[in-house]
């Protein structure tokens, strides 16, 4: 199995990542905004550090609802984790 490492001391596994986004390029879009409004309401928004947020990533487990992962990483950053091999 393989585990991306969103920082701090959170990783998933990759099979449960449904994407991963930018905050500032899907932000600018009335929908994304709500969607992610609406996930804050319902708890199931996750922050992972303290830091400038700089992109989010999804997730489910099963049929739940998807959750969503604020991090301070940015995609490049996550890119390059997920096509290393190292947390296999």
């Amino acid at each position: 199995m393989s585990y991306l490492h969103l920082g701090q001391s959170v990783m998933l596994p990759e099979e449960t990542i449904i994407g991963v986004f930018d905050l500032d390029n899907t932000t600018w879009s009335f929908r994304t905004r709500r969607f992610l409004e609406r996930a804050e309401a319902e708890g199931r928004v996750i922050p992972v550090g303290d830091d400038l947020p700089r992109s989010f990533v999804l997730s489910r487990e099963g049929d739940g609802p998807a959750l969503v992962h604020i991090t301070q990483l940015t995609t490049a950053t996550l890119q390059r984790r997920a096509e290393d091999d190292s947390l296999e």
